[in-house]
C-alpha cells in the first residue's frame, strides 16, 4: 500500500495538510468490519442483504475497499494508511458472503445512498462490483438507471472496470455508464513464487455504447489494507487483495482530497479534473483510459 501510495504521487496531500476532512464517502459493497483503522468514522450502515442492524463483513472485500479508501494504518503506525484517511464512510451491504449478490439488493442500496445524500452529505459513492452486461436486460438496465440517478444527484460515482479482462468490450456494468468514473488496474500483477507475468485482468474497453472506457487507472495488484477477520488471535491487521476492486478506491480517496480542498467543486468538474491530471503509463488507452492517477497533479489546480 505504501508503495502504490508513492506511485500514484501521494505525498502532495502532505504539503496541503489533506486527509478527506469532512468528505463522506458511501461504500456498496460486502459491509464492512469494525477494524480499528476505520471503525471510528463508520457514520451510516445498511444492510440490504440480511437486514442485520449491527455492523459486519461476512466475506472482507468490503473492509479492503474501505481500508484503500480511509483508513488511518494506526496498526502499523500509518504504513497502511488509506489514501484518505480523514474521511467518513456510509456503509452499505449489497454482496453475500461469497461476494456474489443480487441486482435488487445492489439498487436497494443506490436507494438508501440516495436518501440519505443530505443527512450524511455524501459526495462519493464508490462501487467496487460488476457484472458482465447482457444487451437487453431489463434488470442490468435497471441497475445501470439507478447507478446514473446518483450521479444526477451530484454526487462523483466511482466504479471497478472488472476483472474480465483483457478482451475488448469486457467492462462489467455498472462501469459501462457515460456518466461515471470507471477505474481499470494499471500495473501488471505478477506471481513471486514462480517468477512469471500472470494474464492482464483488467476490464478493457470500448463498451457497447462504443464509451470509451474505463476513464482512469491506478494501482490494483497485491494492495495491502484492513483484514477483515482482525483483531482475532490468529489474523495479521491486514492482507493482499488484487483487482480493480482495489484501484476503485484509490481513486475515490483521491477524489476525497479534492474535494476537501475545493469543496465546491461538482462531479463532472471532478471528472474532467481527473482525466487531465493523469500519468500515461504507455498501456492502451482501452486498459489504462486517459492514464495513471496522479494525486498531485489532481490537487496543483
Amino acid at each position: 500500500m505504501d508503495q502504490a501510495r508513492k506511485l500514484i504521487g501521494i505525498e502532495e496531500c502532505r504539503k496541503y495538510h489533506l486527509t478527506g476532512s469532512g468528505i463522506t464517502a458511501a461504500i456498496l459493497d460486502t459491509g464492512v468490519s469494525l477494524h480499528p483503522d476505520i471503525a471510528s468514522r463508520i457514520i451510516g450502515w445498511k444492510d440490504c442483504v440480511n437486514g442485520k442492524e449491527r455492523v459486519y463483513d461476512d466475506c472482507g472485500h468490503g473492509t479492503h475497499v474501505a481500508g484503500i479508501l480511509a483508513g488511518d494504518g494506526r496498526c502499523r503506525r500509518g504504513v497502511y494508511a488509506g489514501i484518505a484517511p480523514g474521511s467518513s464512510l456510509v456503509c452499505v451491504k449489497v454482496l453475500n458472503q461469497k461476494g456474489g449478490g443480487r441486482i435488487d439488493d445492489v439498487v436497494r442500496g443506490i436507494r438508501y445512498v440516495l436518501s440519505r445524500r443530505d443527512s450524511f452529505n455524501i459526495r462519493i459513492v464508490n462501487i467496487s462490483i460488476g457484472t458482465l452486461p447482457h444487451p437487453g436486460d431489463e434488470k442490468e438496465m435497471q441497475l445501470l438507471h439507478w447507478v446514473e440517478r446518483l450521479w444526477d444527484a451530484g454526487m462523483v460515482v466511482i466504479v471497478a472496470a472488472g476483472n474480465l479482462g483483457p478482451a475488448e468490450g469486457s467492462v462489467t456494468l455498472p462501469g459501462i455508464s457515460k456518466k461515471v468514473i470507471t477505474v481499470g488496474a494499471c500495473d501488471l500483477p505478477t506471481n513471486r513464487e514462480a517468477k512469471t507475468k500472470i494474464q492482464l485482468y483488467s476490464g478493457c474497453g470500448p463498451t457497447v455504447d462504443c464509451v470509451k472506457k474505463p476513464d482512469i487507472s491506478a494501482p490494483g495488484n497485491a494492495i495491502h489494507s484492513c483484514n477483515f477477520r482482525y483483531p482475532s488471535l490468529s489474523a495479521w491487521p491486514y492482507i493482499r487483495k488484487s483487482g480493480t476492486s482495489m484501484a476503485t478506491p484509490m481513486v475515490a480517496g483521491a477524489v476525497a482530497l479534492l474535494l476537501e480542498k475545493y469543496p465546491d467543486m461538482g462531479n463532472v468538474e471532478v471528472k474532467l479534473r481527473l482525466w487531465e491530471c493523469c500519468t500515461d503509463t504507455g498501456a492502451p488507452e482501452n486498459l489504462q483510459g486517459h492514464g495513471r492517477i496522479h494525486v498531485g497533479n489532481l490537487l496543483r489546480l
